[in-house]
């Protein structure tokens, strides 16, 4: 039985979860987010995109039950004061998107994690990058403790660029990656920072993003 962690149970901790736990030989023992238990198991229970949880939901304290399995919530902020160690935790999904450098997500292997795997690209050119179906062959269990699953754009793009480049070969390309509404591509106008085309509303404008897939992929 592999014993998971998740550490950020925001939208991809929470689909993570819900993929994971079909699977009978992973049992989920632990969720660390800062939020409150009770949202926590209402944004579980109930997703706009994917629909109603089937599951059994329960609050037991701090902690929840699903199915009859008891989770343990934790709301710590810093990955190395995990109780990875008492729990016996094999591998940590890191989906909060803060901690993609190999030092910050090391922390987690310090707090007793066997490896980690990292939802959003990493930075800093320590952790390896893989996508399945592209180059997951190449992971190597030895020295590869802490991965990244790349970006959902690279997850789209790669797969078509390998069978394009395996069977017909690519001299150049171009790309163009276009954001649905997500929790950072907002429903009205606003100021964005980064990007002010970026601060549109995603509902009535097709809004070029900057990505690194591109890059990735390369």
């Amino acid at each position: 039985m592999i014993k998971l962690a998740i550490n950020g149970f925001g939208r991809i901790g929470r689909l993570a979860f819900r993929f994971a736990h079909k699977h009978k030989k992973v049992q989920i023992v632990a969720i660390n987010d800062l939020v409150s238990t009770e949202n926590l198991a209402y944004l579980l229970k109930y997703d706009s995109t994917h629909g109603k949880f089937e599951g059994e939901i329960k609050v037991d304290g701090d902690d929840l039950i699903i199915d009859g399995q008891k989770v343990i919530i934790t709301k710590e902020k810093d990955p190395a004061a995990l109780p990875w160690k008492k729990l016996g935790v094999d591998y940590v999904m890191e989906a909060t998107g803060r901690f993609v450098k190999y030092e910050d997500a090391k922390k987690h292997l310090d707090a007793g994690a066997k490896r980690v795997i990292i939802s959003a690209p990493a930075k800093g050119g320590e952790v390896p990058t893989f996508v399945v179906g592209v180059n997951h062959k190449n992971y190597d269990p030895k020295k590869d403790t802490v991965v990244s699953n790349a970006s959902c754009t690279t997850n789209c793009l790669a797969p078509i660029t390998k069978v394009l480049l395996d069977n017909f070969g690519i001299e150049e390309g171009l790309m163009t990656t276009i954001h649905s509404v997500t929790a950072t591509q907002p429903t009205v106008d606003g100021p964005s920072h980064k990007d002010f085309r970026a601060g549109r509303s995603a509902m009535i404008n097709i809004i070029p993003a900057s990505t690194g897939a591109a890059k990735a992929v390369a």
